[in-house]
């Protein structure tokens, strides 16, 4: 997160009315929702993961173990668990 000061991108005007509500403090101004990215989205490693999650689906729907899954994916019989048995398609 980069700090950026008040006085540099904002009116005068605007600077008063929020320090009204809080002064000298670091003050978190989140994006607005249709600018938010999920998480891995620029990086690609979202689609990686869900490609990966699907590959483990199809191989349990043909009849692939939890157990050879976990094993062959380097991941816990849980976490296998709740990428077959979610929701997600």
């Amino acid at each position: 997160m980069k700090y950026v000061n008040a006085q540099q991108v904002l009116p005068e005007k605007l600077i008063v009315e929020i320090q009204k509500y809080v002064q000298g403090e670091t003050l978190y101004i989140p994006k607005m929702e249709n600018d938010y990215q999920k998480w891995g989205t620029i990086s690609g490693s979202r689609q990686r993961l869900d490609s990966r999650n699907t590959a483990i689906r199809n191989a349990f729907a043909s009849g692939i173990r939890i157990e050879q899954l976990a094993q062959e994916y380097h991941l816990s019989d849980e976490t296998i668990k709740k990428i077959v048995y979610s929701h997600k398609k």
